[in-house]
């Protein structure tokens, strides 16, 4: 009896983890930088805290300073320090001091074209306020602000200010769109809008081109490439011309106790996009973001692909998201693949979405080995758990008979997920899964969730789904629970809280396999409803 147990257990284990080197009670780790303690104070290099004088060259020099040195601490201390952008150097501390703020300038001017990665692809953008290439021992600590200025580089529309911010926005300068509906920082910014609503700004190609339209090609906040070691500690960063922090192809990462705001209408506003990363610690965080809140990413399309450098190894812990487009977020740009992701302890307030992964044909990739626990939700606004491989593509309507494309190196893959421990106060939809019909989404393990949603569970090309203690109470009781072409479906435990009209719906040509235990069906009028040509002998029910 003790070697079959064992047996069982050991094999549940391998299961569980998979191909991961990692486990719950293993998890990655992330080196630390340290630093002489040195301290270089901008002042002494001619920088002055009046809100009035631009202080670049005297910060700058002070890092430069202490990189010669060999290392140490730049201080900005408490004033608010008007700057452009800063270029970070190896074995530098930038320390904040409380009530010290960042102010990046306002002047377009200060900030140069270069090449550079946005969203997955290279292209040309202007340069991030922050920015370091190629570092080792990098930090950026303290209790300051640092403030990229974001209103001046984004587009508006009137819809998504209150009317005094409309007029406050207005006489702040720019230009208004022909129909007034829409404020632009510049001509450029305007001109670049609809270059890219057309699909024309994919055709620029040079430098030159680009300087056409510079003002709308807004910065990330803090851009970190190809660094070792890396430290953000106790700061507030806010409002991104787009993405706020964003250390891209970054090893040794630790993010903890930082503050991430970007107004609620920051379009491309993430908060944190790790983009292919290795080894990161990600904790005590708060973010709340104008689009998704902590991100995982790893290039995009065939360019992603080719980089071929999955974000990998990543702890993320005991963090606050508020408002953005997803808490948790794997993809769209995550083509190089993701793997040995471990978040847990938590909490979505007013996100969008709270899991949410997300994938298109095209993009490749593979992610897999990802873990999630202690998740707590509150008014998410659409799904509480969410997969989709058509996002920003049209999906097939439920029900409706698609031919699917061959499986090439550019389709996307999902597999080995493990989420438990999921408590969700208010959701337009509880469970949603949706893979393609060439390639589903695999492994799915979700136990012990407890969600309070308009509607349930939904179900689409999804193999070797494992639900198990999942608790719903819905608005919506025809059905609770849809499924589609699914093969391989384990429902345990599973309880509605209100009587339902229709337990389970059941459609799709392809389903096999969907074994339902331990379930009181009675709380329902009418257990299943099989769309046409769907074998009832598809369903158990034990």
């Amino acid at each position: 009896m003790l070697l079959r147990s064992f047996l069982v257990a050991s094999l549940c284990c391998a299961v569980v983890f998979g191909q991961s080197q990692y486990s719950w009670d293993n998890l990655p780790k992330a080196a630390v930088p340290t630093f002489k303690k040195d301290t270089f104070n901008i002042k002494k290099f001619g920088a002055i805290a009046d809100g009035l004088t631009l202080n670049t060259k005297s910060i700058n020099a002070a890092i430069d300073a202490c990189n010669k040195n060999g290392g140490g601490v730049v201080l900005v201390p408490e004033g608010v320090w008007i700057t452009g952008p800063i270029e970070l150097k190896s074995n530098v501390n930038l320390s904040l001091s409380r009530n010290a703020v960042l102010d990046f300038t306002r002047d377009f001017n200060q900030y140069l074209l270069v090449k550079t990665n946005w969203e997955g692809l290279e292209t040309y953008r202007n340069q991030s306020p922050i920015s370091g290439t190629n570092l080792v021992n990098v930090a950026i600590t303290g209790k300051g602000v640092v403030d990229g200025n974001g209103d001046i580089w984004r587009a508006v529309g009137r819809n998504r200010l209150t009317e005094s911010d409309w007029k406050h926005q207005v006489a702040s300068g720019g230009m208004l769109s022909e129909d007034g509906k829409t404020w632009y920082p510049s001509p450029q910014s305007e001109k670049g809008e609809k270059l890219y609503k057309s699909g024309e700004l994919k055709k620029l190609s040079s430098q030159a081109d680009f300087e056409s339209i510079k003002d709308f090609l807004r910065p990330n906040l803090l851009v970190l490439t190809r660094c070792k070691k890396v430290l953000l500690e106790g700061v507030i960063f806010q409002n991104s011309p787009a993405w706020c922090v964003h250390p891209l192809m970054c090893e040794d990462v630790t993010i903890r106790n930082v503050t991430v705001k970007n107004p609620e209408y920051a379009h491309n506003g993430d908060a944190l996009d790790l983009e292919s990363c290795k080894n990161v610690l990600v904790e005590g965080c708060t973010l709340d973001a104008g689009d998704d809140g902590i991100c995982i990413k790893s290039g995009r399309d065939e360019q992603g692909r080719k980089r071929g450098m999955p974000t990998e190894n990543v702890v993320v812990r005991n963090c606050y998201v508020y408002r953005a487009h997803g808490g948790f977020v794997i993809g769209s740009e995550m083509s190089g693949g993701a793997k040995n992701i471990f978040a847990y302890n938590l909490t979505f307030m007013g996100t969008d979405k709270g899991l949410r992964f997300k994938t298109a044909r095209g993009r490749g990739g593979m992610v897999e080995n990802i873990y999630c626990k202690n998740i707590y939700m509150k008014d998410i606004i659409d799904e509480a758990i969410y997969f989709d491989m058509y996002y920003f593509t049209k999906s097939p309507k439920p029900g409706e008979k698609v031919e699917a494309p061959k499986v090439t190196e550019a389709t996307p893959q999902f597999q080995n997920f493990y989420i438990s421990n999921i408590v969700c106060d208010g959701a337009a939809k509880g469970i949603f899964v949706r893979g393609l019909p060439e390639m589903s989404i695999k492994n799915i393990h979700i136990s012990d969730v407890s969600i309070r949603a308009d509607k349930g569970v939904e179900l689409f090309e999804a193999e070797n789904l494992d639900l198990k203690n999942i608790t719903v109470a819905t608005k919506e009781l025809n059905p609770i629970v849809y499924i589609e072409n699914c093969n391989g479906l384990q429902l345990q435990n599973f309880k509605n809280v209100n009587m339902a009209k229709v337990l389970f719906s059941i459609n799709g040509e392809r389903n096999k396999q969907l074994v339902v235990t331990k379930t009181d069906v009675s709380n329902a009028e009418q257990k299943v409803v099989f769309a046409p040509g769907v074998s009832e002998s598809v369903l158990q029910i034990k």
